[in-house]
């Protein structure tokens, strides 16, 4: 069984592709030939006419002999425990997020609960051709919004200080991210703070970014939505360089583009998501970037790549398998982001991030957009 409000676990919303802001119990027989959900009463007949279940109950229908406590979400734990009874099940598994609620109430009366890890999880991985059409979708809407935040910022101009002005405004991260936002919203996605990040706070990976945008310094643009709609988020990341671009981010931008190139190689079914770190790894080491964190006593000069190559993606941006060490066997049907990236405390960085699909024998990109640090 799984529990829990569908806008906050993304598994059970897969399940039953249903949304509602209340709390909602499903329960699975038969190996979920049997699909029953429990919900508040008056979304009742909504959840009939959308959501994939074979019942839909509210939890008057499951009321325990003792009657159904007037707190809403104890009513519903009370009974998913009495539905459970009634039908004679021993033992449940639970998901990584069942609430300690329903555990309390389940066990109160006389039934075991197990925590199955996989449960909500392997099945998620492997999207089916649905899901990935919406990705496809959610992804060629972000590389829109990108190729013109690029195009607006190689077309700009730079004053006497080398400050990034377009139509008589200064630009600033600040001000591309407003950009993106009304972009999206235009759109009907929802949009996390965008990095738009430049010059040597960049080194921090997540750093979004704030201030001026200078000339002949690499900023990267990393852009994430989530479509209202489906639910599907995008990811992708480029780098761009406005004017003359420094000999060493040229560098440094090769072996990330190749080790994309390598790592997307790498990608298929029954690889592991660490072999595909490690084709990454590989191509940095070999132009002679570190392969870790910068430590107090490096110089501002160390560059490396500080974390992993990419993780999975779906209705969150973030999602099982991890491409880094001890990253598991690739599924098909897995929706990965892979993005190389190298950091430097002097420079910034240089972040280059596609959408792949995991396909048997190799792997689907879902991006069009070029890579380069020109985009003039």
């Amino acid at each position: 069984m799984m529990a829990g409000k569908t806008e906050d676990h993304a598994s059970l919303f897969r399940r039953i592709r249903f949304s509602v802001h209340d709390s909602v119990a499903l329960i699975e027989l038969d190996e979920g030939a049997e699909r029953i959900l429990i919900l508040h009463d008056i979304e009742m007949e909504r959840a009939k006419q959308q959501a994939r279940v074979t019942q839909v109950h509210c939890p008057a229908d499951f009321s325990p002999a003792e009657g159904l406590s007037g707190d809403r979400a104890t009513a519903t734990a009370q009974a998913v425990a009495e539905c459970l009874r009634r039908y004679g099940v021993e033992v449940v598994a639970g998901d990584r997020l069942l609430p300690l609620i329903y555990v309390d109430e389940i066990r109160r009366v006389g039934i075991e609960v197990e925590y199955d890890p996989d449960l909500g999880v392997l099945d998620r991985r492997q999207k089916d051709k649905e899901e990935i059409a919406c990705l496809r979708e959610s992804q060629r809407v972000t590389e829109e919004v990108i190729e013109r935040v690029c195009r607006l910022i190689a077309h700009s101009e730079a004053n006497a200080d080398g400050v990034l002005v377009s139509d008589g405004k200064r630009l600033t991260s600040e001000y591309i991210r407003m950009y993106v936002d009304q972009f999206f919203m235009e759109r009907g996605f929802t949009n996390p703070p965008a990095i738009i990040a430049g010059g040597p706070p960049a080194s921090d990976c997540h750093n979004i970014g704030w201030g001026e945008l200078k000339t002949s310094t690499p900023i990267i643009v990393d852009i994430f939505p989530t479509d209202r709609s489906t639910r599907f988020c995008g990811d992708c990341t480029r780098t761009v360089v406005h004017g003359d671009i420094p000999d060493e981010v040229v560098k440094m931008h090769e072996a990330v583009a190749l080790a994309k190139t390598e790592a997307i190689d790498a990608t298929k079914a029954g690889v592991t998501g660490q072999s595909v770190h490690e084709a990454t790894l590989a191509v940095l080491t070999r132009f002679g970037y570190g392969t870790r964190l910068p430590t107090p006593e490096d110089p501002d000069t160390y560059c490396g790549m500080t974390c992993g190559t990419g993780h999975g993606i779906g209705l969150e941006v973030h999602e099982p398998p991890l491409l880094d060490f001890k990253g598991p066997e690739l599924l098909t049907g897995d929706v990965l982001t892979i993005e190389p990236r190298l950091y430097c405390q002097a420079i910034g960085g240089v972040r280059l991030e596609d959408m792949v699909v995991v396909r048997e024998d190799s792997c689907e990109n879902l991006n069009t957009l070029p890579e380069g640090l020109c985009w003039r």
